[in-house]
């Protein structure tokens, strides 16, 4: 099973590289649609870690395309020792963790209320899917898609190696991913309540008109979440309870959590990293904690977040081969 998962995933990292070097050969040579730089509508260049390139840039696009390529070739075969991890995983990190910005878990973040917005005549400031969703968020997806299809491969090259994510330790982690969130929702509530927490009353003042009241559904979400990762450590996670009608007693699909925690770890990591790169280049007042200090933790929120889904995973799939019932394994 471990060879199989190598195979396809090694290989479907490997056609993705192919895809994404001949884009960056397309742009190189004039293509429109580079995603960075002067056609990325990032009002102030801050938010990337490529906003000072240009489509030149494709050139060095292509040619790490290319390593990537190899790489995940290479992980499809055994008896390759660990040189191919020592690649693919800084690989599979900077795709995943340091090319996308915060914009990603904004674009997860609105997308249900921009749905939802029409249903109650909601304006949302005249705000569309097209800019919660701009070409360089898009591309960011498929960062993001590159880097967990090149992890997958060196998981399973690995021979699936998990002796640190144990269920004593899931636990530990789910109760860590529910309680970090929790600072940043505090000051967002706050806010929303008129309370300057964190921050001054001129601050709080230029949010009136609905703009805290968006934070406070922010807020909303990231509390909602972190009550949804403790079932990542509770029998409610894996076997639906007795108040949802026509799931009760149903084993929960593991995919169910594992994909969509999964996801939100990376963006909330994602979007952390960001707010610690401006906290370094000193674009934040201490004064104004609030606006920026929350967010500085919420890779700990993501790694916690992380590691509670993948002991998740493992507990399931051991439950699966052993026949095991899920409260044995908690």
């Amino acid at each position: 099973m471990e060879t199989l998962t190598s195979s396809w995933a090694g290989r479907a990292a490997a056609v993705w590289a192919l895809a994404y070097g001949v884009l960056g050969v397309a742009w190189a040579l004039g293509m429109p649609g580079y995603p960075w730089g002067g056609s990325d509508p990032d009002p102030d260049g801050a938010l990337s870690v490529l906003a000072g390139t240009t489509p030149r840039f494709g050139w060095w696009i292509a040619a790490w395309a290319l390593l990537t390529m190899v790489t995940a070739l290479v992980l499809t075969r055994r008896g390759g020792g660990r040189a191919p991890l020592l690649a693919a995983w800084p690989i599979a990190a900077l795709l995943v963790l340091v090319i996308p910005d915060s914009r990603l878990m904004m674009g997860v973040a609105y997308t249900p209320l921009l749905l939802v917005a029409p249903v109650f005549g909601w304006s949302l400031g005249g705000a569309t899917f097209a800019d919660a969703w701009p070409w360089p968020v898009l591309n960011q997806l498929l960062c993001v898609l590159g880097g967990l299809l090149l992890a997958a491969a060196a998981l399973a090259y690995g021979r699936g190696r998990s002796h640190w994510f144990t269920p004593a330790r899931g636990r530990g982690a789910a109760y860590v991913a529910a309680v970090v969130p929790l600072v940043y929702c505090l000051t967002r509530w706050a806010w929303a309540l008129g309370i300057p927490l964190g921050v001054s009353r001129e601050f709080l003042a230029e949010g009136e008109g609905g703009l805290w009241l968006a934070g406070a559904y922010l807020a909303t979400l990231g509390a909602l979440g972190g009550l949804l990762t403790l079932g990542l450590a509770q029998p409610w996670g894996e076997i639906f309870p007795r108040w949802i009608p026509g799931l009760r007693g149903r084993r929960v699909p593991p995919l169910l959590a594992v994909i969509p925690a999964g996801f939100v770890s990376i963006i909330v990591t994602v979007a952390g990293l960001t707010y610690i790169r401006w906290t370094i280049a000193g674009r934040f007042a201490l004064d104004e904690w609030g606006a920026w200090l929350p967010e500085c933790f919420w890779p700990v929120w993501g790694a916690a977040l992380a590691t509670a889904t993948v002991a998740y995973h493992l507990r399931r799939r051991s439950a699966a081969y052993a026949g095991s019932s899920p409260r044995t394994l908690l």
